[in-house]
């Protein structure tokens, strides 16, 4: 079955204050993503023995692998979100310029889906990550239990 890609055909007009509203969020939340890659880099520091000898390495370094190619990502997103910001001066300058207004909107649109798709998938990472670095913590504890008795 061959699956063809839909365009929306209705798109909400947006004014310039409210698409400068998206791209601080924007900004907002992927800073924040950015500030939790760092912490997730120390924790994975502080316990990188325990989650070389944790059961189920492979998993875990794909995990790892991703949490890094989500950084990356980040990144990119951060700067193409401040390159939007900086032309948003096409929608407020005053000149009737309707094929660059029209072709920001559509940026912007496609800026919405990729930030939201972005922090979707990387949620899920998250997860998966808390839950190993939950189990390698577990492990530890359970570890200094024994070794003090």
């Amino acid at each position: 079955m061959i699956t063809t890609k839909t365009e929306n055909k209705y798109f909400e007009w947006l004014s310039a204050e409210e698409m400068h509203k998206d791209s601080k969020k924007w900004l907002s939340e992927l800073r924040f993503v950015k500030d939790e890659h760092l912490f997730f880099q120390d924790l994975i520091t502080s316990y990188t023995l325990q989650i070389i000898d944790f059961e189920d390495f492979s998993d875990t370094k794909e995990i790892i692998d991703a949490l890094n190619r989500s950084q990356k990502k980040n990144n990119e997103l951060i700067e193409d979100v401040l390159t939007h910001e900086k032309d948003l001066e096409i929608m407020v300058d005053g000149i009737d310029d309707v094929k660059k207004e029209k072709q920001y909107k559509k940026l912007h649109r496609q800026l919405l889906t990729s930030v939201s798709e972005y922090l979707y998938d990387y949620k899920k990472v998250k997860t998966q990550l808390f839950d190993i670095l939950k189990d390698v913590m577990k492990k530890v504890k359970q570890q200094r239990l024994l070794d003090n008795r």
